[in-house]
């Protein structure tokens, strides 16, 4: 009998994962699509900060961000990231560490255009990480954007995304008694076979 059976069947990693998305969507109350991304700097300092994982794709996850933000800039200093996303209410959970490559062209512009006009303008106007006088500074900024770019504003070229390219992936679900079901898939580089082994709890 396969022990990967139930919630952790699947010869795919990506699979499991927008399968375990999908029923999390129907049960967490908000974002269930939610990861606490994990960088660091370039003194090894980590960092930690929530953001919305807005595409699983064939071989990766994509999420979007400024590129001038500090999670950005440490980014693109190492070249990896980790995450988590965790579902309280189907008490499980994802790990993920990966490199990263940018998510600039086309999808990127989609995504950009599908996104509200205040959100897109916010994205205009946000120079993200940096020091803020006011919230009244940074509506004026919105309101002198707004009047400039109009109701269909293009992506800036500052704005985009990531997709991490994982080399493990982790399946957590708890388990009676703190005896918690892992599942670690393994492998050295983007493209590789995958290597699977049961983790003890």
């Amino acid at each position: 009998m396969n022990e990967r059976s139930g919630i952790f069947a699947g010869d795919d990693p990506f699979d499991i994962a927008r399968r375990w998305l999908a029923e999390a969507e129907k049960t967490e109350p908000n974002d269930p699509n939610a990861i606490a991304l994990a960088t660091v700097d370039p003194e090894g300092m980590p960092n930690v900060r929530m953001v919305l994982l807005k595409e699983i794709e064939a071989d990766a996850f994509v999420f979007y961000t400024n590129y001038h933000s500090a999670k950005a800039r440490e980014l693109e200093a190492s070249g990896k990231a980790a995450f988590v996303m965790h579902w309280k209410s189907l008490r499980r959970q994802i790990r993920v560490r990966g490199t990263i490559v940018r998510e600039e062209g086309p999808k990127a512009d989609a995504y950009f255009a599908s996104r509200s006009l205040k959100s897109r303008l916010g994205a205009w106007a946000s120079r993200q990480s940096e020091p803020l006088s006011s919230r009244a500074a940074l509506m004026a900024d919105v309101a002198k954007l707004t009047a400039r770019l109009g109701p269909n504003p293009p992506r800036p070229d500052f704005w985009g995304g990531y997709r991490v390219l994982p080399v493990e992936i982790e399946f957590w679900a708890d388990g009676a008694f703190r005896l918690h079901d892992r599942f670690q898939w393994l492998r050295e580089k983007d493209g590789q076979e995958w290597k699977v082994q049961r983790l003890n709890p």
